[in-house]
């Protein structure tokens, strides 16, 4: 096989073939399935390949590697909690309403749902869980800031904050 002909491409080739099968072994031992440790494996590499400045800098590979890997746990953790809570809504409305939404819809809605999250990933901490409080909790601007412990002005400027920031990774 050839060798990439850009530094920072040689640099993530150098970085696959030298922690690849470690990677793999690590997340197949913490997952318990080699399916699920296959398809993180690769997502990480990807999101290495999403921002190829970081490989420049990068003295513990390992350590790098896998607290990328655990990032994306928790991502895919919060996306099936977030599909779970809308399911168990959806289950109760379908319980309180005659017509349920056709399958399209759900799927489209889930759709849109699993894009939100993504979009929600490049976010801060405290502006995502605003922005959660605000539009899953439904909670007002008043009770978010109480909840967090941070002025009403915060609480507005995290949601403006996720909202351009949802706004440009969606391309709306």
């Amino acid at each position: 096989m050839d060798k990439p002909a850009d530094p920072l491409r040689r640099a993530l080739h150098a970085l696959y073939v030298d922690h690849h099968g470690w990677l793999f072994a690590w997340l197949r031992r913490k997952l318990g399935c080699p399916h699920n440790a296959a398809d993180l494996s690769h997502d990480t590499f990807m999101r290495l390949l999403r921002s190829p400045a970081s490989l420049a800098d990068l003295r513990q590979p390992r350590a790098y590697l896998s607290t990328t890997a655990r990032r994306l746990i928790i991502d895919e953790a919060r996306r099936k909690r977030l599909e779970a809570i809308y399911l168990e809504e959806l289950g109760r409305q379908q319980d309180a309403s005659e017509g349920a939404p056709s399958p399209e819809r759900i799927n489209a809605t889930l759709e849109l749902l699993e894009s939100l999250c993504f979009a929600l990933e490049g976010l801060g901490t405290t502006a995502r869980e605003v922005f959660l409080l605000r539009y899953l909790s439904q909670l007002s601007q008043t009770e978010i800031a109480e909840r967090l412990s941070i002025s009403e002005r915060m609480v507005r400027r995290h949601l403006v904050q996720s909202l351009v920031h949802c706004n440009q990774a969606l391309d709306v």
